[in-house]
């Protein structure tokens, strides 16, 4: 009886692709897993064969060899969440700026062969385990976005000699590489647009009082407006939500109704205030000038569109994976950090 299963197709290997270079097997061997100090044009002419025959490297054979996954983990470590519903934790998925960090890491990772992997750590549990899981499953290395008060985890992955890039810097002073943007700067320019505009009655919409940024933002603002005569500035903390940028432009506006200048400290709140002034009868920026912060979709989806502060976000992801693949490629273990500047977007509303 003649068996119809079909036959197998033939899966490239190494000898066919050393057959179609011309070279030893070793060769192939060395110029697909990485190895250092191969002749550019063997390296080329390799390369072309392995496209040529289209072989697939065997990933665990070469996670044996070379010690690397080409995994790197994409952690969010966020404030402890009290349920399924909590905000923060549809933050990661809802909020432009954390997309934007991801679309940022694959244009640096992708062309390198390097896979991302998503994790939450929203405890201090959490925070341990995680510590401990990249351990035994070989990650090769950490792109860290940090928005816990307080948060453990920059330490924990320090102590443990992970290679690590923080997204902004620490919130304590610790041996980590780190991209940020000139926050203090940008919102400068926030205060000095709306004093330009002939505001004199300036209030803001903080982030969150104990976040690194949320502070640097409210510092740099405070002290523009204090160069310009303007003592004290109104306050409140928004949480970086849409949801809390709603409540603070409220609670602004019933305790100073006089209100010329907002400047809010991210996109997302920004758009919140600019629901409550239009549900209030405000005009923008007739009434009142609205300067947001991010330069996201959010900003764009605004009516009117937001004038904001823009931070390169996806140029600062990048980077940070540019300084992640340098720790894991190189061994590098020399700290660094990169600042990027900031600059005044100008639409609608300001």
């Amino acid at each position: 009886m003649t068996s119809s299963r079909p036959a197998r197709p033939h899966q490239p290997t190494l000898e066919d692709v050393a057959r179609t270079a011309g070279v030893s097997r070793a060769t192939v061997s060395r110029v697909v897993n990485g190895t250092r100090n191969v002749d550019p044009e063997i390296q080329r002419i390799v390369q072309q064969a392995v496209a040529d025959t289209g072989y697939v490297p065997n990933r665990a054979a070469r996670t044996l060899v070379t010690r690397r996954t080409d995994s790197v983990a994409l952690v969010f470590s966020v404030p402890n969440h009290k349920g399924a519903d909590d905000p923060f934790m549809s933050r990661v998925f809802s909020d432009p700026f954390f997309g934007r960090i991801m679309g940022g890491l694959l244009t640096v990772l992708r062309p390198r062969g390097v896979h991302p992997v998503l994790m939450l750590a929203d405890s201090e549990d959490a925070r341990h385990d995680l510590v401990a899981n990249l351990r035994q499953e070989h990650i090769d290395g950490v792109a860290l976005v940090s928005i816990a008060p307080g948060d453990s985890l920059p330490f924990l992955l320090t102590e443990a000699g992970v290679p690590t890039v923080l997204f902004a810097r620490p919130q304590t002073p610790l041996p980590i590489s780190y991209v940020d943007v000139a926050q203090q700067a940008g919102a400068r320019l926030a205060a000095e647009l709306l004093l330009s505009r002939g505001c004199r009655r300036i209030t803001t919409i903080a982030g969150p009082y104990d976040s690194p940024a949320g502070q640097d933002r409210l510092a740099g603002f405070r002290d523009a407006m204090a160069e310009h005569g303007h003592a004290f500035v109104p306050s409140v903390e928004g949480g970086f939500t849409q949801e809390g940028g709603e409540h603070a432009m409220r609670r602004l506006l019933e305790e100073h109704p006089d209100t010329d200048g907002v400047f809010v400290a991210n996109d997302l709140m920004a758009q919140g205030a600019l629901l409550v002034l239009r549900d209030l009868g405000r005009q923008v920026p007739d009434d009142v000038a609205v300067v947001g912060f991010d330069d996201s979709s959010a900003a764009l989806a605004s009516r009117p569109l937001l004038t904001t502060v823009r931070q390169p976000v996806e140029d600062m992801a990048a980077e940070m994976a540019k300084l992640l693949m340098a720790l894991i490629d190189e061994g590098e273990r020399e700290t660094r950090s990169v600042i990027f500047k900031t600059t005044l977007i100008r639409r609608q509303s300001a």
